[in-house]
């Protein structure tokens, strides 16, 4: 038996999320069901994040254990095969320590989020992007940006359907960037809440348009109320970009 250490990109326009759920088609299962396609194993994968529907991924991370006798690039490429035709792609295989957790090892996790701002909706990049036509102060938006780094109790800016014990964590990083005609929102930390970068997206969105100035923000997180502050962004507009590991 030998562990080993996905890394994987996905469309996440078809799935109900990473996690297996009984209310559709889940990455996770996709990838258990391609190990079993080309071992005849049942086993269990291992993901850096529970990436909700509709999010997508550059450079998930997953661990595995595979019982079958094979090199890392084959095991890719048999991957590769048995999950066709779902938009899932494993870019790399590779030999990690048995005790090796694509959860629990991790120490920094990197998202992206793409907001498309012009007049004209997305063709090309549908079901990609988020499409936002107004006009945005970007100076407003990383202003309020900067008062959500650090250690805080983000209990406004997680679902309340979120399940960790505490909302304290610490946002390591979080800017804005203008792309060409996107936005680009980034953002670090050890580990998120549920739709917190959804809710950061929303709320900054909204300080771009002029609904809520930087202070608001900060009596957003004051307030401790997910009821103040703002919308959940699409899930579409969301990227896994990477895990980081000592």
């Amino acid at each position: 038996m030998a562990r080993y250490r996905l890394t994987l990109e996905y469309d996440g326009g078809g799935f109900v999320g990473w996690q297996r759920q009984t209310n559709g088609l889940a990455v996770q299962q996709v990838l258990e069901e391609a190990i079993t396609g080309f071992s005849g194993e049942t086993r269990t994968v291992i993901g850096a994040g529970r990436t909700d529907s509709g999010v997508h991924a550059l450079g998930m991370v997953a661990s595995v254990d595979i019982d079958r006798d094979m090199s890392p690039r084959k095991i890719r490429d048999a991957l590769n095969f048995h999950v066709r035709p779902h938009p899932v792609g494993v870019l790399s295989v590779e030999p990690a320590p048995d005790d090796f957790s694509a959860r629990f090892d991790c120490t920094g996790r990197h998202y992206l989020y793409r907001v498309l701002n012009r007049d004209t909706v997305p063709v090309l990049d549908r079901g990609r992007v988020w499409h936002v036509s107004y006009d945005l102060d970007l100076d407003a938006m990383r202003e309020a940006a900067r008062l959500l780094i650090g250690k805080h109790d983000f209990e406004s800016f997680r679902s309340t359907h979120c399940q960790s014990e505490t909302a304290l964590k610490t946002l390591d990083v979080l800017t804005i960037e203008r792309a060409g005609p996107e936005y680009h929102l980034r953002c670090s930390a050890r580990s998120f809440l549920h739709n917190q970068v959804r809710i950061f997206a929303g709320t900054l969105i909204e300080v771009g348009k002029g609904r809520f100035t930087p202070g608001d923000v900060q009596k957003m997180l004051d307030a401790k109320d997910r009821a103040a502050a703002g919308p959940t962004a699409p899930a579409h507009g969301l990227y896994f970009v990477k895990a980081d590991y000592p």
